[in-house]
């Protein structure tokens, strides 16, 4: 008879398997060793769970990564900007914001969508999860504060303080798992050590390269079309200053 369903086990339980996972390579022989402890002794459904874990993780590592380098990109614009007062560094900042919300906000959907299967729960309240959530909230104050001020200058301001003091919430993220007792593993990346294999670790870097590409591409998009807004803001007032 079929074993307990790895959706209905305590995150506990599941939590156990999750480093086997992160190194098993594309090889299905491993499978049935890794996890018998945790799924259902259905091969099929264990290749089929593996399979989903790496294809998701996949897009969520990556994204994890890009919104915390979006974030440090902004605030490395913003103290440029406060220190050397120098207008594009707030363009900058300003093109880049939206898209690291965008980033942060595929993370949290692909982290609940990845966690679920493996923890038994849609969102739990550990250091990791809550520091990303606060990331997002971040980005969102922060092109609110674009938005909300009269005048362009006394927004860039406003909207660089709010970076700068935001940028704390970085390390948090980077640290949590390490600080703080979570349902998160442990970092897998970077760490000097083999916790996953070349087989997980390529598609990882492949998909980071391609959304960092994706940035740069967008986020000079942006500025170009910020610039062009302001000439065009400017050319209207002077014909209007001209006419008067």
């Amino acid at each position: 008879m079929a074993g307990p369903c790895p959706l209905s086990a305590s995150p506990k339980a599941i939590s156990v398997g999750t480093p086997l996972i992160a190194s098993v390579p594309n090889s299905v022989s491993i499978v049935p060793s890794v996890t018998t402890t945790v799924f259902p002794p259905d091969g099929q459904t264990k290749f089929v769970m593996v399979r989903a874990d790496r294809s998701s993780a996949a897009v969520r590592m990556p994204s994890a990564w890009l919104c915390m380098f979006v974030f440090a990109f902004m605030a490395v614009a913003s103290f440029i900007s406060i220190v050397w007062r120098h207008a594009l560094a707030d363009v900058a900042a300003k093109a880049a914001a939206p898209i690291g919300a965008g980033f942060t906000a595929l993370c949290l959907l692909t982290g609940s969508i990845w966690g679920y299967p493996i923890w038994g729960t849609w969102w739990e309240w550990d250091g990791r999860m809550t520091s990303v959530l606060i990331l997002f909230f971040i980005y969102l104050g922060y092109i609110a504060v674009w938005n909300a001020m009269e005048t362009p200058q006394k927004a860039a301001r406003a909207a660089a303080i709010v970076c700068l003091v935001g940028a704390i919430n970085l390390p948090i993220i980077h640290f949590s798992v390490e600080w703080w007792n979570t349902l998160h593993q442990t970092r897998t990346f970077f760490t000097g050590d083999d916790a996953a294999t070349y087989g997980f670790k390529i598609p990882m870097y492949v998909v980071a390269l391609g959304y960092l590409s994706l940035f740069g591409g967008l986020t000079l998009f942006n500025m170009r079309s910020e610039v062009m807004m302001t000439r065009a803001e400017m050319l209207l007032q002077r014909k209007l200053a001209g006419a008067a």
